[in-house]
C-alpha cells in the first residue's frame, strides 16, 4: 500500500488481541460518526470495504471503522506535514484515552504519525527522507532502533544519500508507530495468521456539500478483498441508507 492517512481512537488497553479477535465494525457507530466530524457536509454510505483499499481516501470521502474499544477514520485530512495541526474535532471526538495519527506516502517518501493522551498532545514526527518537518515531544522507546541507524534507507541503483539524510525511510518510521501501537503493518506484507490490513472492515461515506448530495436509492458494495462474512453482515446497513442520512 503505497500511502495512507488514518487517525486511531483507542479505549483498549490492549488493541491488537480486539484487532485480531472477530472484530466487527459496528455500521451505525460509524455513520454517527461521520455526521458528527463533517456536520457542513451531506454524508452518504457509499460502500463496505477494508483498511487495505481505503486507508488514502480523497477529499471527498471517509472511511470509518468502529470496533470493541477502539474507532479508525481514515481521511486525508490526516495527512499532514505537521501532525500537531489536526483540527481539535478530529484530536478527540470520542473522549477516547489515547488517539494515534499514522501518515505516509512511499512515493514521496515522507511519513509523519502523532500520538495524544486524553487530548493531551504527546509526540509528533513527520519528514521526507532529508527534510525534518516537524519533530515535537519526547521520542519514545521504539523509536531508537530508527534514529540509531538499524533501519537503513533502501537505495537503489544510482540513488545517493545526501549528507544530510535521515538514517531511516520515513515512511517505514510512520508503519512502525502504527505497528507498535495497533499491531499491524501496512507497508509489509503480513505472515499467514497475522493481523494484516485487509482483516480490518471498514465503512466508505461521500461527503457533499451541504444541501448538494443526489437522490441515493441503491448503493455500490464493495471492494475485492472485504471479508466475506463481514461484507454479509454489513450489506443491509447499505440497503437502510434511511438510517444513515
Amino acid at each position: 500500500m503505497s500511502a495512507a492517512s488514518s487517525i486511531w481512537y483507542v479505549d483498549t488497553p490492549d488493541p491488537v488481541s480486539v484487532l485480531t479477535g472477530s472484530v466487527e465494525s459496528d455500521p451505525v457507530a460509524a455513520a454517527a460518526l461521520a455526521g458528527q466530524l463533517y456536520p457542513d457536509h451531506d454524508v452518504r454510505p457509499h460502500m463496505v470495504g477494508t483498511l487495505s483499499g481505503c486507508a488514502a481516501p480523497d477529499r471527498d470521502e471517509v472511511y470509518i471503522g468502529c470496533y470493541s474499544g477502539l474507532t479508525v477514520v481514515c481521511t486525508a485530512e490526516a495527512a499532514l506535514v505537521h501532525p500537531t495541526k489536526l483540527p481539535d474535532l478530529l484530536v478527540r471526538p470520542l473522549a477516547s484515552e489515547h488517539t494515534y495519527l499514522v501518515s505516509y506516502d512511499s512515493k514521496l517518501h515522507w511519513g509523519a504519525f502523532a500520538h495524544w493522551e486524553r487530548g493531551e498532545f504527546r509526540r509528533s514526527f513527520s519528514s521526507t527522507r532529508v527534510d525534518i518537518l516537524e519533530n515535537e515531544g519526547l521520542p519514545m522507546v521504539w523509536e531508537r532502533t530508527f534514529w540509531a541507524g538499524e533501519h537503513p534507507v533502501p537505495w537503489r541503483g544510482e540513488d545517493h544519500p545526501e549528507p544530510q539524510s535521515l538514517p531511516f525511510d520515513p515512511p517505514d518510521f510512520a508503519d512502525a508507530a502504527n505497528a507498535e501501537w495497533l499491531g499491524f503493518r501496512y507497508l509489509t506484507p503480513a505472515a499467514p495468521g497475522r493481523l494484516a490490513p485487509g482483516d480490518l472492515a471498514v465503512c466508505g461515506f461521500t461527503l457533499y456539500p451541504k444541501g448538494q448530495a443526489p437522490e441515493q436509492k441503491q448503493v455500490l458494495v464493495g471492494r475485492p478483498g472485504a471479508a466475506t462474512r463481514r461484507r454479509r453482515g454489513l450489506l443491509g446497513w447499505l440497503r437502510g441508507v434511511d438510517r444513515v442520512v
